[in-house]
């Protein structure tokens, strides 16, 4: 069952993992407030370069489980990328108008801390 929000979510997340990046920020508005692991991005520009730079490193994706309603979808993914076999995360967005203003990106910044380590030689 799709919903509104749903619908731009999993287009986005189909672009973006599709590795159509370009595609993917068509869904995203210009002052969209970005919640991540490191802390909150402001602007389209804020999260093109936290994401896009993600995105390159990215060699699969499958989705877990996707639910939504008329300005909320929630999605869980498992992402394969070349440092990382297994990275799972969630998305929180919230729509208004066909675009994406709100985003809430959950992972696991561990399994990349370590891979990061074991390339440096620590």
């Amino acid at each position: 069952m799709t919903s509104p929000a749903l619908d731009i979510a999993l287009s986005y997340h189909r672009a973006w993992t599709g590795k159509d990046f370009e595609k993917a920020m068509t869904y995203v508005a210009d002052d969209i407030v970005c919640h991540t692991p490191g802390g909150p991005l402001s602007g389209a520009e804020a999260f093109r370069g936290f994401m896009g730079p993600f995105t390159e490193i990215l060699t699969g994706s499958t989705l877990l489980s996707a639910f939504g309603d008329e300005t909320t979808a929630l999605l869980m993914y498992d992402t394969a990328t070349l440092p990382v076999a297994s990275a799972p995360g969630a998305e929180l967005l919230t729509v208004r108008e066909g675009k994406i203003v709100e985003l809430r990106i959950v992972f696991d910044r561990a399994p990349f801390d370590a891979a990061r380590e074991a390339a440096a030689g620590s």
